[in-house]
């Protein structure tokens, strides 16, 4: 069993990754994913912070790396936050319908069901229909 923390240990520091361009191949993208999760590793618990102020001229391939890693992010159990978001790169997201995705955390909503009434379909289920049923 182990004992409190000493009060002069080092804290962890938060997690930062700095992008600097945006990402010109694939395996640019693994390796940025690899780096961040080297830095979960060795930070503190909370949001994973992207630095995407360096990164000009933004295109699709920056934000499929966002994506990528803001999935790497919450398959380690962190939210991805943004920071110096210029207006380019906002603007290509708002485009590409992401601005929201990646901008906002994600939560997880999850609506009470009901049961089904008698004689009627689950929701979500669909009945399907054979050839050669008879209509009705």
């Amino acid at each position: 069993m182990t004992g409190p923390e000493p009060e002069n240990s080092p804290a962890l520091p938060p997690a930062v990754l700095v992008l600097d361009r945006p990402p010109e191949t694939r395996a640019e993208v693994e390796r940025l994913c690899g780096r961040l999760r080297e830095l979960v590793s060795r930070s503190a618990p909370g949001p994973v912070t992207v630095d995407v102020g360096a990164a000009h001229r933004p295109d699709l391939a920056m934000v499929e790396a966002l994506a990528r890693l803001r999935l790497t992010a919450r398959r380690l159990g962190r939210e991805m936050r943004l920071r110096n978001t210029g207006g380019e790169l906002a603007e290509v997201l708002a485009r590409a319908g992401l601005d929201e995705v990646l901008t906002a955390p994600a939560t997880l909503r999850v609506e009470p069901g009901g049961e089904a009434e008698q004689g009627e379909q689950p929701l979500g289920v669909q009945e399907g229909v054979e050839p050669g049923d008879p209509p009705g």
